[in-house]
């Protein structure tokens, strides 16, 4: 490199710092503390809820109602898992389509809300617990959108997505529920999407229209997990592979179970909890959804 060329170079570093520095207080001024924001477990079921109209669409939409307008919202998905963990950083997630064997309306749905690569950053920079990677490539699956858009039908709130790493425990996810709680105070609704009880293979298909139809062992599962939730026992919950068939048979594999971590272990002590959309489908799936604060 020639000397002039290097001392243009060091001449400009101050001007690159101030840049940067500039570009980090956007970020952090971004997410200024707030009052506490409320967060949700939504049981999201069939993507069909996205444009039915149903009691759980009203129980959602009356939710979005009484919760106080969020600056951003960060939802961990049922639908999106990976090996590590990482949030959607792009400024314009994709609405994406990730089911088979519906109705073209449902496929025509586009919720255009915006990303949020400044949430993104934040959220990368307030876990320690891992390595938060940037991703540019998923967008807005139907755990997300299918539910968001009742919330929130104008698509005007920035939304991103945490995945869940399939590769980690139970304790895990909620140990690292935990380090977002910070956020909560930064004005971001935080939203778990899943099912507490989700087991397709024993869906009665002839019962779907019959209204809070379960399985015994449905029933079961659901009022056992109904009842440590509200008396605040996350460990038997945590430890939900140990709690008999019941729950064996309610949560055959973890992806639609876990997002229910996440929002128990964003709870502080002493806040509220409520339940609501709590009904049964099809004698294996509970749509119950869970509020707190």
């Amino acid at each position: 490199m020639k000397r002039k060329h290097f001392l243009n170079l060091l001449a400009l570093a101050p001007a690159f710092t101030t840049m940067k520095l500039h570009a980090l207080n956007t970020i952090t001024s971004t997410f200024e503390a707030t009052d506490k924001m409320p967060v949700l477990f939504l049981g999201h079921g069939s993507p069909m809820n996205a444009i039915e109209e149903n009691e759980f669409v009203a129980g959602f939409r009356k939710t979005g109602r009484e919760l106080p307008r969020p600056k951003a919202i960060l939802v961990i998905s049922a639908h999106w898992e990976t090996r590590g963990t990482f949030v959607t950083a792009m400024q314009n997630p994709r609405t994406i389509h990730d089911f088979g064997g519906f109705p073209k309306a449902l496929f025509d749905v586009q919720y255009p809300a915006p990303g949020s690569p400044e949430l993104a950053q934040e959220t990368k920079n307030t876990v320690t617990k891992t390595e938060i990677g940037l991703d540019h490539s998923w967008g807005l699956d139907h755990g997300a959108w299918s539910v968001v858009k009742h919330l929130y039908p104008n698509a005007d709130i920035p939304v991103i997505q945490m995945s869940i790493d399939h590769f980690q425990t139970p304790q895990y996810h909620y140990e690292l529920a935990k380090e977002l709680a910070t956020l909560r105070k930064k004005g971001v609704l935080i939203i778990g999407s899943g099912n507490m009880v989700h087991n397709l293979r024993m869906v009665a298909w002839d019962k779907l229209n019959t209204s809070n139809y379960a399985f015994d062992w449905a029933i079961e599962a659901s009022d056992k997990m109904k009842g440590f939730i509200l008396d605040g026992d996350h460990k038997q919950l945590i430890n939900f592979s140990s709690q008999g068939k019941s729950f064996e048979l309610a949560i055959p594999t973890p992806e639609h179970y876990i997002p229910l971590l996440y929002t128990l272990g964003l709870k502080e002590e002493n806040e509220a909890v409520s339940l609501f959309n709590d009904k049964a489908v099809g004698g294996s799936l509970t749509m119950t959804s869970v509020k707190i604060g």
